[in-house]
């Protein structure tokens, strides 16, 4: 009986631990770089770093990994990048991400975006309907575009795919059913 002896029961339990134990420290280690993408490393003066690096202890990482992650996010110059596309019944969306690679953001929304029903549009195909409110840095809408609720169900599904991204900040839709 090939495949029942010790050893494979160790290297099959070690393998499944060390996939979830990996799971669980890119987790940790995407929620401290957006952390101290937002604010200071200091963990004393960023509440959500204070988050995540206590999240780092549950899950048993090691001070090296910290240090280094937290060194890489201070030395990185992120860049607000705002993208305009297209949604579901050609709703208008403008999302602003703020990133450190810009050529995988825009592959990473360009492929999110066909894949449910939306595309992304080429530079001032979207912003012209909407106003910046520049002290809120905000956008308020100028021109609405009507949807059917069926629409509205698909355009919620492609923004909280689109939130899960950790480079996306926000995004801004045309829509109004």
């Amino acid at each position: 009986m090939a495949g029942h002896n010790k050893f494979s029961k160790i290297k099959h339990k070690k393998a499944a631990t060390d996939k979830l134990k990996a799971q669980n420290f890119s987790k940790v280690v995407k929620m401290i770089q957006i952390a101290a993408r937002k604010g200071s490393i200091d963990p004393a003066m960023n509440p959500e770093l204070r988050l995540a690096l206590e999240k780092a202890k549950e899950v048993n990482m090691p001070k090296d990994n910290i240090n280094r992650i937290l060194e890489k996010a201070s030395n990185t110059s992120g860049q607000v990048i705002m993208y305009e596309g297209f949604g579901p019944e050609g709703v208008g969306l403008l999302i602003k991400t703020y990133t450190d690679n810009g050529n995988r953001t825009v592959a990473d929304l360009r492929h999110l975006l066909s894949k449910n029903g939306g595309s992304l549009g080429a530079s001032g195909s979207v912003i012209w309907m909407f106003e910046e409110i520049i002290r809120e840095q905000e956008y308020k809408v100028n021109i609405p575009t009507e949807i059917t609720e069926e629409a509205q169900e698909k355009l919620d599904n492609l923004i909280e795919i689109l939130e899960e991204l950790d480079d996306v900040e926000e995004i801004w839709t045309t829509a109004s059913i």
